[in-house]
């Protein structure tokens, strides 16, 4: 058994194990690559891949592997697995208060766009609702994941603002109704 801090090691990356549509949870357990539970990894896997070309943001991306490995064991009670924590959650809502705190008050909806960075930023958060929304429909995962992906999507949206505001442009405000 590997030791928590040890790191993984991949001495395959095919195993053939999939070809009949079906896969490995953490906890040894095969089911349909359709399962709902599969589905929602991918979307947290979808996620880390666009929060990868944001930049900058390793130890999100890094808390998002650790996210989809508690999403691949069952909650079944009190085993020793990588959970995420409130501690994880309380950290986002620290940087989302920080980073907020220097941007202008909203006057309307944020379009999503403006500068590349901020593009990818509100990319990834569109896909972390998806993400969300998906862990949703998976039973016996804990709670916490669905919370942590809730206020990501809060980070990821004010991350997006102030990389627009770094860029020096406009912010991109929704002006209902034809223009």
């Amino acid at each position: 058994m590997r030791k928590r801090d040890e790191p993984v090691r991949l001495t395959r990356i095919y195993t053939r194990g999939g070809d009949k549509g079906e896969t490995s949870l953490g906890d040894g357990s095969r089911v349909s690559k359709l399962d709902p539970r599969v589905a929602a990894m991918g979307d947290v896997d979808e996620l880390n891949s666009l929060v990868g070309w944001a930049g900058g943001l390793d130890r999100i991306q890094n808390e998002l592997f650790d996210l989809g490995a508690d999403l691949s064991v069952p909650l079944a009670g009190n085993e020793d697995r990588l959970r995420i924590t409130d501690e994880a959650v309380s950290r986002l809502e620290a940087e989302i208060d920080e980073a907020n705190a220097s941007l202008p008050e909203l006057k309307s909806f944020v379009l999503p766009g403006g500068s590349e960075r901020a593009a990818c930023l509100f990319l990834a958060r569109a896909v972390c609702r998806r993400a969300e929304r998906s862990v949703l429909a998976v039973p016996d995962t804990n709670p916490r994941v669905a919370v942590y992906l809730n206020r990501l999507s809060d980070l990821l949206f004010v991350l997006g603002r102030a990389a627009n505001a770094e860029a020096g442009g406009e912010e991109p405000l929704w002006r209902p109704g034809p223009l």
